[in-house]
């Protein structure tokens, strides 16, 4: 077992902990091989009536994939092993949304990324107070995956575009209301919450029992938003929702456009092409398969791997995307990066 894996099973409760704290339990291969494992062997394990998921420390459940270790996979020859990794994370992603037995994911504190991946995709998905919940991706010059884009397309109205797009973070209400969670539990609460699990682990009674320990927070911001998120984010391109947001004259508008243009213009166009497109698809592994014609794609390019290496390793670098303006990226590149295939097969080949 992987020493950033706790694994233990009681009272009919499989309980695993991501176990790197000082990390914010960010992601390694290691660590998705090793929930894989878990999860499998859990499947056929009758002691096991239902699973919790959370992450260990203070600071968060999880801050995503391990970005240094995802850098060092991305300038290799050939990314194999980073197309490798991407596959084992998103198969676990979707084996968690389909497992057989109820999932509880408790997303204390910073969730983001991959941990999205993890937490979004369970059947209970719970906050705190202290939750930070976001797909910050377009940030390094990347576009959501773990299944980001299908609960995206699913936020009500355009306020999926907007998180995707300004890789908003949202607290407990703002989650809720997104989707991305379902009960809101406070922190000191949590540890009463996971004993009344073990004490009826009952494979029907899971959301009975979140519902004994949810409470109410306060009023979404997020929801506050959806007048002028709505008016600008329906635009169809990003240059358009960036001359609709400078128009708007909400203070909060003009933020998210400058916040707009000091990002990748083709992160952000083929982050808005993904999750429109995941609007339309079936299930989840679409998305998922959509999702990793993407990374592929990106993977490909040197913008990805400085856009890592400024806003994560040399945070006093500023290099400078191409095409430098959101108005110069060729119309019709999301659709050819959304439908190239992906060297070496898809996720589920």
């Amino acid at each position: 077992m992987s020493p950033h894996i706790s694994a233990t099973v009681a009272d009919g409760v499989g309980h695993v902990t991501l176990d790197r704290p000082e990390a914010i339990n960010a992601l390694s291969y290691e660590m998705v091989r090793e929930l894989t494992g878990v999860l499998e062997a859990w499947r056929r394990d009758t002691e096991v009536g239902l699973v919790v998921l959370d992450g260990a420390g203070e600071r968060g459940f999880c801050a995503g994939g391990d970005i240094r270790e995802l850098y060092g996979y991305a300038t290799s020859d050939g990314h194999e092993e980073a197309r490798a990794f991407f596959r084992t994370e998103y198969r676990l992603d979707a084996a968690i949304a389909r497992y057989p037995k109820p999932v509880v994911a408790i997303m204390d504190g910073i969730a983001m990324g991959g941990g999205i991946g993890l937490a979004g995709h369970a059947a209970i998905r719970i906050v705190t107070e202290r939750s930070r919940v976001a797909m910050p991706e377009t940030r390094i010059g990347f576009t959501p995956d773990v299944g980001g884009s299908w609960l995206l397309a699913k936020a009500p109205g355009e306020l999926g575009v907007h998180l995707g797009l300004n890789a908003r973070t949202m607290d407990a209400a703002d989650a809720l209301h997104a989707g991305f969670a379902d009960a809101y539990v406070p922190s000191e609460r949590l540890s009463h919450l996971v004993q009344a699990l073990a004490e009826r682990a009952d494979p029907g009674s899971p959301a009975e029992i979140v519902m004994l320990f949810d409470e109410t927070p306060e009023p979404s911001k997020l929801a506050l938003a959806r007048d002028w998120v709505d008016a600008c984010y329906s635009a169809p391109t990003v240059a358009e929702i960036v001359r609709r947001l400078r128009e708007h004259g909400h203070e909060d508008a003009e933020a998210a456009a400058d916040e707009l243009e000091s990002l990748s213009p083709t992160a952000l166009a083929v982050t808005l092409a993904s999750i429109r497109r995941a609007r339309t698809l079936p299930a989840l592994e679409d998305a998922l398969e959509q999702e990793f014609r993407a990374v592929s794609w990106f993977l490909d390019q040197p913008d990805l791997h400085e856009g890592i290496r400024a806003r994560v390793i040399d945070k006093d670098r500023s290099p400078r995307w191409n095409p430098p303006e959101i108005r110069d990226v060729p119309l019709d590149l999301p659709g050819r990066v959304l439908e190239t295939p992906a060297p070496g097969g898809g996720v589920f080949a």
